[in-house]
């Protein structure tokens, strides 16, 4: 169901997808930017004044952090030992972060250009602790299209 013209999203849940691979239970994702370089162009005009055009320059690579809880799926840590041995023809891949509504359904998709975990980090681990365990994986990517 497309998201009526005047109405904002409401994020319910969100997705990874790589590798034909979707994993469903992601509970954040931050730092999802498109951004772009700025060129300042120093020109005198036809009536000797000076003046500053902003044009566009090259996109930014970026980077983005999921959070999921932890669970027995390995796809995060194989993901990460691929990029640590230096196997960056399987590290390196495109994939998208997707939004779903309350329903399930697709509301938007970020594809994400030869991207690849930096790192991941695992909440932390307290004894006769009852908040829920979680996994922050941080990739860094060359470009960000939105679908």
């Amino acid at each position: 169901m497309p998201i009526p013209e005047r109405d904002s999203a409401v994020g319910h849940s969100f997705g990874l997808e790589f590798d034909g691979i979707t994993i469903k239970s992601i509970t954040e994702v931050s730092g999802l930017k498109i951004e772009q370089d700025v060129i300042d162009l120093k020109q005198n005009t036809a009536d000797g004044k000076f003046e500053v055009k902003r044009l566009p320059g090259r996109p930014k690579p970026g980077e983005v952090t999921l959070t999921r809880g932890l669970t027995s799926d390995q796809s995060f840590s194989n993901w990460v030992k691929a990029s640590q041995f230096g196997k960056m023809k399987d590290a390196r891949k495109g994939g998208s972060i997707i939004i779903y509504d309350f329903e399930g359904a697709e509301i938007k998709r970020y594809r994400l250009v030869n991207a690849w975990p930096k790192s991941l980090e695992i909440g932390s681990l307290k004894a006769g602790d009852t908040s829920l365990l979680t996994e922050k994986l941080s990739v860094t990517y060359e470009r960000i299209e939105v679908a």
